[in-house]
């Protein structure tokens, strides 16, 4: 009897065995053999977190080189004492950290933009941060939003409860400006893009991806959602707004019209925008597996004009199973809001926010931000 469950034993080891190297050598197959731009010039993901704060979950973030030589990351966070999903909504504060490197690890340095009075429509969460570099200024591009209500304790906050229906219903996108990264940092009193009835952003704009063209004028791509219908929210939708300048004011291009929607391309959202002499280009999250086969993988669309996109003949872009640099490979329970860093035109790494558990952000247990380098 022993020798039975030994033998069997070591069968079942045996065959996770085999198993755990037919998912390495698939992800790396598949990686080697893929024609995306991006995806199999995806290094190993370094272990240590790029970012990471003790008591805070931390998600997404964007970086820049500043004057001082110094890599500036403004990453969002809130604290634990609230559930990750939808603690970020009523609590995010966007911070600055500081790296010598690119790659991080990044150290914190200050919060950037705290909360600042319910009165405000950025007043009580500040999240999706982008960070532009302009004329010797810097611009923080961002997702804000407001309650009215005293902070929920853990068991309060659940996405039917009020401070989540009323904080999703004023998310906003806007902007702040600073002559350092370190500050201080000039917050706009209304958002520089707000919601319009009739359209599918009446409900709410975020996930802003901004880039500055070459005379100065701000292409980005944002998702909006329509107003809920018996109780229900609408499914997510892409679109792209135009500005002569940073500071705006912007305009919804393509007759208010989603570049991405669920009836068309899939739902989509976290998207990262960026433009070369090819044209426009994007990543994001492919919310349904309708592209890429795999729910939470990466996209990558193109675009001549910004409003007209095609999707890659091979559309996967990342994948949340990582490949390590220690060797090891690992599903990530969530892997969003891309960003590439881009040094003298040419991307050098890829950062994302990234969480452990198996799927769902209520299985989470923590979550930090991560890089891969770019071969």
């Amino acid at each position: 009897m022993k020798k039975n469950y030994f033998l069997f034993a070591l069968i079942l080891l045996s065959s996770i065995s085999m198993l755990r190297a037919q998912k390495i050598d698939n992800l790396i197959e598949l990686k080697q053999k893929s024609q995306n731009p991006l995806f199999h010039q995806l290094g190993k993901a370094i272990k240590t977190p790029a970012f990471e704060s003790e008591g805070y979950w931390s998600w997404g973030s964007s970086v820049v080189k500043g004057d001082d030589g110094k890599y500036h990351m403004f990453v969002s966070r809130f604290p634990k004492s609230l559930p990750f999903h939808p603690g970020w909504m009523v609590a995010s504060e966007i911070v600055h950290a500081v790296s010598n490197v690119p790659q991080g690890p990044y150290q914190f340095s200050e919060v950037a933009l705290p909360a600042r009075g319910a009165q405000y429509w950025d007043g009580r969460s500040t999240h999706n941060p982008r960070i532009l570099k302009y004329n010797h200024k810097y611009y923080l591009i961002y997702m804000g939003s407001t309650h009215p209500f005293v902070d929920p304790t853990y068991d309060q906050l659940t996405l039917n409860s009020p401070w989540c229906t009323v904080a999703r219903s004023n998310k906003r996108i806007g902007l702040a400006v600073a002559d350092s990264p370190y500050g201080p940092w000039k917050r706009l009193d209304e958002p520089i893009l707000k919601t319009k009835p009739n359209t599918f952003f009446s409900f709410l704009t975020s996930n802003p991806s901004p880039v500055v063209q070459e005379d100065g004028s701000v292409m980005m791509i944002f998702k909006g959602r329509r107003h809920m219908e018996d109780g229900k929210y609408s499914n997510m939708a892409l679109g792209i707004a135009y500005a002569p300048t940073i500071e705006g004011p912007y305009r919804v291009l393509n007759n208010e019209q989603p570049i991405f929607q669920v009836a068309g391309q899939g739902e989509a959202e976290d998207p990262f925008l960026w433009k070369d002499d090819k044209g426009y280009h994007a990543i994001f999250k492919d919310h349904v597996a309708k592209f890429t086969g795999e729910k939470g993988g990466g996209v990558m669309a193109h675009s001549k004009d910004g409003i007209n996109w095609t999707v890659d003949k091979d559309p996967k872009a990342y994948s949340k199973t990582v490949e390590w640099e220690d060797g090891t490979i690992a599903k990530q329970g969530q892997l969003e809001r891309p960003f590439i860093l881009f040094e003298d035109g040419k991307p050098t790494f890829i950062f994302f926010a990234t969480m452990d558990g198996p799927g769902e952000f209520e299985n989470g247990t923590h979550s930090w931000n991560m890089v891969i380098p770019l071969k």
